[in-house]
């Protein structure tokens, strides 16, 4: 036992005296990959292998309820409500919000459950080789913040489990000056709930389904509890059911349309990146199941969190959205416990949202960005230590609420990115991709010499420059006034995002056809086993590969 130990120690020094170098850090060049064979890349970049294809549809089902069941979620009415408008109008935006979001979740979905690829490669053949990473980047960002973002959430999540135990941890003395955003004991938890989540975030992604099973589990307990609870304390469910309009006319009609918007903006990371999970699946049947898993998921969490606010109307004499918050309000023995529950709910919830819309998304696209030195399990690494401390989200939180609507704002750069994500698959090329040419920088992708199709940049400004003053006027309002209806627009931005940039970059192709792109039907790679589903109608160029290749072969 003690050599072993010994002969760990001595390799773990040995890891680390390489890592002092550059050379140190480089990855292994894997063979079975379709690079260039003077490029680097590793296989969290490359098609995924048959034994990682591990998901099927009931892990999609336990992924949707890992991503939408968050604090936010619960929360989603709040803001539709607080607006001026009812509860019915929050249901509506979130039905009709929620079903917008799947058109792309499913057309996307379907090129990450057909070719097995992650969404950085998928790009390639829309953007071309360079213009590709514009997208990445755009993505990656996005990521970042909404990690850092719901890290946050999860520390207030894990302040309950702490004083839930033991009460004095509330009255811990501050020593952080105010400005920074953050108390002492907010700092402590922040620190215990990065400290869980790591590990947990390191797990490799086709090994997660049954992490979103336990979530699945936990949280809509948890919940229906806490519904009970409020109804139980106020003796109903309260008065939000008949709260009056407050917004009248047509500006209760654009209003309408903005919550609507927002809602669909909310699932724009999710609908531009989902080939990083659907290349897990088994078949991509598990892909159109997102049309009733997701609003079906967002409606019942939104419908908890109306009736729990209005139940700590008549229980707390306010309305509370946050269930962390409202958690806070319960004292005693019994009271504390039903705290601990409630911040382990959220606490789990946080970190599987983190897994499944924001770590792994920005450690797919860091790893394609610079396969040499990163796979999946550094870019994790990079992510969450880059999001939960450089980026100092209590910071954001605090002080910056301009950074958090140009945050939503963002919807308007990845509506497009999804587009022609989309377009390009199902219209473009008709479902015919040649797989290992995304792989090579000189491939049939490549468009020219800059790498850059010019008809996704054109797509793309034509989408999303209508929209900027509209999101100019949403993180600083002084200047509404002198944009005048401009900002109207931005209302939709999702709608006019996607359609425009889904017509346009499709009409250009049409009467601009990059033909060297066209490829008769799909190209697979035999060397991976990756062969085409038996139902594919492009199965025939499998049968045309395995008759060559008897031809060819000796008797």
């Amino acid at each position: 036992m003690s050599s072993v130990l010994r002969e760990r120690i001595i390799s773990a020094k040995a890891d680390l005296k390489s890592k002092t170098t550059k050379a140190g850090w480089i990855l292994p060049r894997q063979s079975s990959s379709f690079a260039d064979p003077d490029a680097w890349t590793n296989i969290d970049c490359d098609v995924t292998p048959l034994d990682r294809r591990t998901w099927s549809a009931w892990t999609m089902f336990g992924y949707w309820f890992s991503d939408a069941l968050n604090a936010q979620s619960w929360q989603a009415p709040a803001s539709i409500i607080a607006l001026g408008l009812t509860w019915r109008e929050a249901v509506v935006c979130i039905i009709f919000g929620s079903l917008t979001c799947t058109v792309p979740l499913v057309l996307n979905g379907v090129i990450g459950a057909k070719l097995h690829i992650p969404f950085p490669v998928a790009m390639r053949a829309s953007f071309g080789w360079y213009f590709a990473r514009f997208a990445i980047v755009t993505r990656a960002i996005t990521a970042l913040f909404w990690h850092a973002i719901q890290t946050y959430t999860g520390s207030v999540a894990m302040t309950q489990i702490i004083r839930s135990i033991w009460p004095s941890y509330l009255d811990i003395p501050n020593h952080i000056p105010e400005s920074v955003g953050i108390t002492t004991q907010g700092m402590v938890s922040h620190l215990i709930f990065w400290t869980v989540q790591f590990p947990i975030l390191l797990i490799p992604p086709h090994k997660l389904k049954w992490f979103f099973v336990a979530k699945c589990v936990l949280v809509i307990t948890t919940s229906v509890a806490m519904v009970i609870t409020m109804t139980r304390k106020a003796g109903g469910s309260g008065e939000i059911w008949n709260l009056p309009y407050q917004v009248h006319g047509t500006d209760r009609s654009w209003l309408i349309l903005s919550s609507l918007s927002s809602i669909t903006g909310g699932w724009a990371t999710m609908a531009t990146n989902i080939p990083d999970f659907t290349r897990y699946l088994r078949s991509d049947r598990g892909v159109y199941w997102q049309v009733a898993f997701l609003p079906g998921i967002q409606l019942m969490i939104g419908l908890f969190g109306i009736i729990c606010c209005s139940a700590a109307k008549v229980v707390y004499g306010r309305y509370i959205w946050d269930p962390l918050e409202i958690a806070a309000q319960w004292d005693g023995p019994a009271g504390r416990c039903g705290a601990f529950f409630v911040g382990l709910c959220w606490v789990v919830a946080q970190i599987g949202t983190n897994l499944s819309a924001n770590v792994i998304s920005c450690a797919n696209d860091i790893c394609c960005l610079f396969p040499k030195y990163i796979n999946i399990r550094r870019g994790v690494i990079i992510t969450t230590v880059t999001a939960a401390w450089i980026m100092q989200p209590w910071k954001i939180i605090y002080s910056a609420q301009s950074l958090l609507a140009f945050m939503a704002g963002l919807g308007i750069f990845l509506a497009p990115i999804a587009a022609m994500l989309s377009a390009d698959y199902w219209i473009v090329h008709e479902r015919k991709i040649d797989v290992p040419g995304l792989y090579r920088a000189r491939g049939r992708y490549r468009y020219n010499e800059y790498g850059t199709n010019w008809r996704a940049a054109v797509a793309f400004l034509v989408s999303v420059v209508p929209s900027l003053p509209g999101m100019a006027a949403t993180v600083n309002p002084s200047i509404a006034p002198s944009i005048g209806d401009a900002n109207k627009l931005y209302f939709m931005f999702y709608f006019w995002g996607f359609t425009s940039a889904f017509v346009v970059y499709c009409a250009l192709s049409y009467f601009f056809p990059a033909t060297e792109t066209q490829v008769p039907a799909t190209i697979y790679d035999d060397l991976d086993g990756i062969e085409a589903d038996a139902g594919d109608k492009d199965s025939d160029v499998q049968d045309e590969k395995k008759a060559a290749e008897v031809e060819s072969s000796p008797v």
